[in-house]
């Protein structure tokens, strides 16, 4: 088993658990998670899924296959989950009893300046934000995933990466949500030689489903990776083509950039729900900090009584989540450059302040909420997997290039795209983002500083044993989407698989909306357009692949809303 404070030896060994046990969860119920006795994998790919559940079969532990599985995901899923990004991955030791985040964010390059995407008038212009060389932060990912292998996996690298590199190599069958991506976003991808290269076959014409599907120039960066570990992707051949290819559309990344970069571990956000144990990410990511605020909130109240997606307890879950939001758009940034009252927004006794402002029958204007003054309590295209082993490891982990393809421009040569990141931070503070997420001057733009993210990789203990591990990818409803699943569990008594699919909600303060998805009764909208909310039922929120652990039994819920989700068991 690997301990979070030194590497040591790995032997796996089924748990001998009776089938009797596992009866009261699912009795009865219309969705039915998979089962495991040995461990678990959910992610958003079945080629991922099966490859990690085939590394803790072969002895693995819980971070080798979650290392193994996010580069295979960075193959197969490359508008989402890919090396050219960066993340947050969770890791949780119960027989060390610690809890440890990785920090593996991209970072804003020596070179950037706060008005960089602003133009002569001082507007700020999200083309330049999202649609160039200037749009992508130095990537983590490779840096993330390494420290991760190295201080706590059994595996070398080039055992990680091999079953990535044979993907990438002989290629794999396209599924339609892949073709169909490729297809809906042409027009952005093709305008860039190397990209077209890359995902467009040599006429121009799409890749259709069920074709197979190379990527020899990504296959030939991993290989070097593996050979030379993470510090080639940072100061040798491939960093060199990723900073031509930057500097070829006129970007300011540099290669000391690329060798300056380096993750960070940091302590996770910890707060307490009903006698359950929360740990979530912390600052860049704003996730942790909100979902323990909300649940702070909401903690008083009889949210099971209320009933699962009742007009009642979707209207304090809307009241909650609005003043988060609001808080996180003064209050949040990179802790290295600002100072979170990050003590003070998990306070319970701050949440008892906000709590008292709700009306407990009318939505609250936006205009009447801001950030709090917490000052008295001081003492969305993402991938998400969830990895648990029989020996008390558990890894949450999100990353992300941030949109569907990032900025669109691959890497010529390295077969690998570019995030566009750099649109996570304050353009111009009160601006709001893609995701309408409004930002001030603690997000603004500084060299070398990690925007502020929504990634919300978290791990719910129960009496120091791991319970829940969940996540989701989503923009600005990651956060009140894994929120979702965490009380779907605890409040309404789902087991995971139900907890995952059921109809969510999401309200961000502004813009002044209450977003659901369909499933919601429409007598459940009547009530609560009478208490002044603006709902508006739109398409699926995010895509959470999650673990629940229940007496040394495993269950996996992989989220319907993402056609290749997959969840094993062992």
């Amino acid at each position: 088993m690997v301990s979070l404070t030194a590497p040591q030896a790995f032997s796996a060994s089924a748990s001998d658990v009776s089938g009797e046990a596992t009866l009261p969860i699912l009795e009865g119920e219309r969705f039915h998670p998979e089962e495991g006795t040995r461990g678990m994998v959910a992610t958003s790919h079945y080629l991922a899924s099966q490859i990690a559940h085939d590394v803790l079969a072969d002895g693995g532990n819980a971070v080798d296959a979650a290392v193994t599985a996010g580069f295979a995901l960075a193959v197969t899923q490359p508008r989402s989950g890919n090396i050219g990004g960066g993340g947050f991955m969770l890791i949780s030791d119960e027989k060390s009893g610690k809890v440890i985040a990785i920090d593996y964010r991209e970072k804003a390059p020596s070179r950037a300046y706060r008005t960089m995407f602003q133009n002569d008038e001082g507007e700020a212009v999200s083309q330049w934000s999202r649609f160039s060389a200037n749009a992508a932060g130095v990537p983590g990912t490779v840096a993330g995933l390494a420290l991760a292998l190295d201080r706590y996996g059994t595996y070398r690298l080039p055992q990680a990466l091999a079953p990535a590199i044979k993907l990438a190599e002989e290629g794999f069958i396209i599924p339609p949500r892949f073709a169909k991506g490729l297809a809906d976003t042409r027009e952005r991808l093709q305008k860039w030689p190397s990209t077209r290269k890359v995902f467009y076959k040599p006429d121009g014409q799409l890749y259709q489903a069920g074709e197979r599907f190379r990527q020899p120039d990504l296959a030939a960066t991993l290989k070097r990776i593996a050979a030379d570990g993470p510090d080639e992707f940072y100061t040798g051949q491939t960093a060199k083509l990723i900073i031509d290819e930057i500097q070829r559309h006129a970007g300011v990344m540099t290669l000391e950039d690329l060798a300056a970069y380096e993750p960070v571990i940091r302590e996770p956000v910890h707060g307490t729900y009903r006698g359950y144990d929360i740990y979530s990410m912390s600052p860049p990511s704003s996730g942790g900090v909100h979902i323990v605020q909300i649940l702070n909130m909401l903690e008083g109240d009889d949210i099971h009584g209320l009933g699962f997606n009742s007009a009642q307890t979707i209207h304090l879950m809307s009241e909650a989540m609005k003043r988060a939001y609001a808080d996180r758009s003064q209050y949040l940034g990179d802790s290295d450059f600002v100072d979170v009252p990050l003590n003070a927004l998990t306070s319970k006794a701050y949440a008892r302040e906000l709590r008292s402002q709700f009306n407990e029958s009318q939505s609250t204007s936006p205009d009447s909420i801001g950030p709090g003054k917490v000052q008295r309590y001081e003492s969305n295209e993402t991938t998400h997997f969830s990895i648990a082993d029989d020996q008390g490891l558990a890894v949450s982990n999100t990353y992300t290039i941030n949109f569907s393809y990032g900025s669109g421009l691959v890497v010529d040569g390295a077969g690998f795209l570019l995030n566009n990141e750099m649109d996570d931070f304050s353009a111009k503070p009160g601006v709001p983002n893609a995701y309408g997420l409004i930002g001030g001057e603690a997000n603004a733009i500084e060299p070398n500083k990690r925007m502020l993210s929504s990634m919300s990789p978290t791990i719910v203990k129960k009496e120091g044993r791991n319970f829940l591990v969940t996540g989701s990818p989503g923009g600005s409803r990651i956060i009140t989407t894994t929120l979702q699943v965490i009380m779907n569990v605890i409040d309404h008594g789902m087991n995971i698989q139900s907890a995952v699919s059921a109809p969510r909600v999401h309200d961000q303060w502004l813009p002044d909306q209450l977003r659901i998805e369909a499933g919601i009764s429409p007598d459940t909208i009547r009530l609560l357009e009478g208490m002044g909310h603006h709902v508006d039922t739109q398409p699926a929120m995010g895509a959470s692949q999650s673990i629940m652990i229940d007496e040394g039994h495993f269950y996996g819920g992989a989220d319907p809303r993402r056609a290749t989700s997959s969840a094993m068991g062992l």
